[in-house]
């Protein structure tokens, strides 16, 4: 954000304002207002937060403000570069919006070698980083237990951060894949044969022929087995 954009950040919407320049006992309140906000809005994000707040044009001309509320724009993320509104409510309402400069540094998963679309991902392909997740795109990886096992979608080069959009879960059965179709309720279970006719991940619809010639669906298990519910 250039110098003219951050000055346009501190423009007032509300009509009525008086003519003295904030009192630092406001001042510090409406720093106050911002810092609280960004440590509820970052308490539950991983790794280790931390901020910086942009400084506040001291010479606006603000009423004096009995309750001060900080709130985040519509669709804003309170991460990376941001800005956190200020406002009155009453006979002399104003807005404010006061830059912060949010990072959080947290481990995330990124490829270890270069890794080809198509490939399942095994250990030595990945591993963790300390990245800012303010720098990077939403939906990274975080966890290595969330990407060995998955498929890549797209060739990552080495270095790369892997996110979830990059990734997919292998198939719990393929498509000619004998397979093995199991029946269970209170007190009993019945299981048979059958192929797969087409390829399902765990937990989807897969679609099996019996050895009569029956198509039935079932949800796909890894191992090979289909529930029919």
């Amino acid at each position: 954000m250039n110098i003219r954009h951050s000055l346009l950040a501190f423009l007032l919407l509300g009509a009525s304002l008086c003519q003295a320049s904030i009192e630092p006992a406001q001042l510090t309140q409406i720093q106050k207002s911002v810092e609280q906000l960004v440590q509820r809005q970052t308490a539950g994000l991983p790794g280790k937060v931390s901020f910086t707040m942009g400084a506040i044009d001291a010479r606006l001309n603000l009423p004096a403000c009995p309750a001060l509320e900080a709130f985040m724009p519509p669709g804003a993320r309170l991460w990376g570069r941001a800005n956190v509104g200020v406002r009155c409510s009453g006979s002399n309402p104003w807005t404010i919006y006061v830059p912060v400069s949010v990072k959080v540094l947290s481990d995330v998963v990124v490829a270890a070698r270069a890794l080809v679309q198509g490939r399942s991902i095994v250990e030595g392909d990945v591993m963790l980083q300390e990245a800012d997740l303010g720098q990077l795109p939403g939906a990274v990886v975080t966890d290595l237990g969330q990407a060995l096992g998955r498929i890549v979608t797209m060739s990552l080069a080495p270095g790369q951060p892997l996110r979830q959009d990059y990734l997919r879960s292998p198939p719990a059965v393929q498509q000619g894949q004998s397979v093995t179709l199991r029946v269970q309720g209170t007190g009993f279970r019945v299981s048979a044969a059958g192929k797969a006719v087409s390829n399902a991940a765990e937990g989807q619809v897969a679609q099996v022929r019996t050895p009569s010639g029956r198509t039935i669906n079932g949800i796909a298990r890894f191992g090979a087995i289909v529930d029919i519910q």
